[in-house]
């Protein structure tokens, strides 16, 4: 097996562990060929193919597609062909390749192991066609209908439309936060679409809201507020529900740090999982890969640790020493507290197999 075939291996079993399928955007994204942000952009309609916006070519990204294959046969996996559609206004299948035929970057990988009635929901959802999307733009822009702007943007063929020019102007915003109020406002209208904006800090699309016809919001308000004791009850039990979830998993990821790293005081592997996988963080212990205890993901969090309280690095950054550069200076200081907490002389440097996905 080659280098490239156990990473996607490694890549295929943890979203294979976590959701019973797997696609080919989850080995894409994690082979690092693909950020999030940029499944984001072509599945709002803003890039004509996901080649364009990948770090390979095609021709690679098919190579990596025709392996999944091998792997998931080799599992006993069932395929299931999956349509792309664009959340763009004139819902345009979406492609992967800029030539050639692209179904098998199509096919969804389903795990003996999903029961009856997941399947049947996988399907339905896959069935339904993706929700408009609406963007908040970061710079200015012209709407390639009329020539102005506005507040939101939504793609069409010609390019980037104002809400007047796409029907949708009659829509009004209803802000995330309320789900039971969005959900119910969504059902209601007969139009509705999903608003976006880019969060440079974190590097990805995050869902500001939802637009929806102003009658509809009316009724959903008057049902929230007939069944609004009930929801706070729920909303408690669930919060305590989740609550005991991350305990338990940062507790199994501490034991995994000690178990790979034996020379890490058990009250700092305490720590590195607390903060990495604290919830909506979007830190690599909240990564699909971390959910099951991959041994690439949990290192990764320990680097992270070492880097930040074990190394000059905060330092060199506040000193003007560009993040590049400042990580090849602290690279020897990390590669020495793994090798001691590992209990290796030398240690084997992350540089290699893990580094490449720091």
């Amino acid at each position: 097996m080659s280098k490239l075939e156990r990473r996607i291996a490694e890549a295929a079993e943890a979203a294979l562990a976590q959701r019973k399928y797997i696609t080919a955007i989850d080995v894409l994204t994690g082979l690092r060929w693909l950020h999030a942000r940029h499944v984001d952009t072509w599945r709002q309609g803003r890039a004509a193919t996901l080649e364009e916006l990948a770090a390979v070519d095609g021709a690679k990204m098919t190579d990596a597609v025709a392996a999944l294959r091998r792997w998931a046969l080799g599992r006993g996996l069932t395929p299931s062909p999956t349509p792309y559609v664009s959340g763009a206004r004139d819902r345009g299948e979406l492609r992967f390749v800029a030539s050639g035929d692209d179904s098998a970057f199509r096919v969804h990988w389903i795990s003996p192991d999903m029961s009856e009635a997941r399947r049947r929901q996988l399907a339905e959802r896959q069935s339904k066609a993706p929700d408009l999307t609406v963007v908040e733009p970061e710079k200015p822009w012209e709407c390639a209908g009329c020539g102005g702007t506005g507040p939101y943007l939504i793609m069409e063929s010609a390019g980037p439309h104002c809400l007047t020019c796409a029907d949708l102007d009659h829509l009004v915003f209803l802000p995330a936060g309320d789900a039971a109020l969005s959900r119910r406002a969504k059902k209601e209208s007969g139009l509705a679409a999903v608003v976006v904006r880019f969060n440079r800090r974190r590097k990805r699309y995050e869902r500001m809201g939802i637009l929806v016809e102003e009658a509809a919001l009316a009724r959903a308000e008057e049902q929230c507020l007939a069944d609004e004791e009930v929801r706070l009850r729920r909303r408690e039990r669930d919060r305590v529900r989740r609550a005991g979830e991350d305990l338990e998993f940062q507790a199994a990821m501490a034991a995994e740090i000690v178990r790979l790293f034996p020379g890490c005081p058990p009250e700092r592997a305490g720590e590195i999982s607390g903060h990495a996988a604290q919830r909506g963080s979007g830190r690599v212990g909240r990564t699909a890969a971390a959910k099951v205890l991959d041994e690439n993901a949990i290192t990764l969090a320990v680097i992270a640790s070492v880097r930040h309280l074990d190394t000059d690095y905060d330092r060199l950054l506040m000193s003007g020493v560009p993040r590049a550069e400042a990580r090849e200076r602290i690279r020897p200081a990390i590669d020495r507290v793994l090798a001691d907490w590992r209990g290796t002389v030398g240690g084997r440097g992350h540089n290699g197999r893990h580094g490449e996905l720091a």
